[in-house]
């Protein structure tokens, strides 16, 4: 349970960082020497691109902040339960009842719990479950975007050719390599460090926001595939889409603002009552 708490106070560190690193790479390499105009400050096309970096990084926050500010614990519990010290770290909640469970990391009582995403330092739920799923599709966005930048960057400033498939493949044990024997400077190492942090990064928050957009749709949670719980859909796709994000969703898909009001005590009750 140390290690769990211990990535649970890591993960966010790391995202944020993440952050700020993409966003000075971009300010003071990226944009500058790519769409360098000559004797113009700011250049349309620069313009632009500052826009689309912008917006793509302030949904990716602006929903993560949401995700943190409205979270799924239940708020009618007056008795927490406590967790035995003999259970494995690998149960990382326990079924009660009626939809709630026991979150060992949080040590609260969440409804409606999905999983205990550790980059938001908490649980998510039908509550936050809108946010989360815009949050991963903005950053995988925002990623595969400075992926793209970031090669543009390297093929200037390195002239490092990418019309090879095989070139990525091998840029990151070669780049190492040469990094080592002193061929090649930290900045470009780290470079093509972050190149690799983006695709990944991006790849992995793209799986995730299918895979949730999926179970929302069956009205289903990562809970109840852990269990193995898919043979019933619960509700039509239409209601259970609506009931995560809300009637006016077409202006949560472009703003990070609150398109959900749920009350609390309104939640939807799991269709199962076995316990972990």
């Amino acid at each position: 349970m140390v290690k769990l708490r211990l990535l649970n106070t890591i993960a966010p560190a790391y995202f944020y960082s993440a952050t700020v690193v993409t966003f000075a790479l971009h300010f003071l390499l990226f944009l500058p020497r790519i769409f360098r105009t000559p004797d113009v400050t700011l250049g349309p096309t620069m313009l632009i691109h500052i826009v689309v970096l912008l917006y793509l990084m302030g949904n990716a926050l602006g929903n993560y902040t949401m995700t943190v500010c409205f979270p799924s614990e239940s708020t009618n519990e007056t008795v927490i339960p406590l967790c035995s010290p003999d259970c494995p770290d690998r149960i990382d909640a326990h079924y009660l009842l009626n939809g709630r469970h026991f979150c060992k990391v949080c040590k609260k009582v969440i409804m409606k719990r999905d999983h205990h995403c550790f980059f938001t330092g908490n649980c998510i739920g039908n509550r936050n479950m809108r946010y989360f799923i815009m949050f991963s599709i903005y950053t995988s966005c925002c990623c595969l975007y400075s992926l793209v930048i970031g090669v543009a960057y390297l093929t200037l400033e390195y002239s490092i050719s990418f019309e090879n498939p095989l070139m990525f493949l091998t840029l990151l044990p070669l780049s190492t390599g040469y990094f080592f024997l002193g061929m090649i400077s930290g900045l470009q190492f780290f470079l093509v460090l972050m190149l690799y942090i983006w695709l990944g990064v991006g790849l992995v928050s793209a799986g995730f926001c299918c895979q949730q957009f999926l179970l929302v749709a069956r009205g289903q949670t990562w809970c109840q595939l852990q269990k193995g719980q898919l043979s019933q859909s619960c509700g039509t796709w239409r209601a259970n889409l609506r009931d995560v994000f809300g009637s006016s969703w077409a202006l949560g898909l472009f703003l990070p603002v609150q398109t959900v009001e749920t009350a609390p005590g309104n939640w939807q009750v799991y269709h199962d009552h076995k316990h972990d």
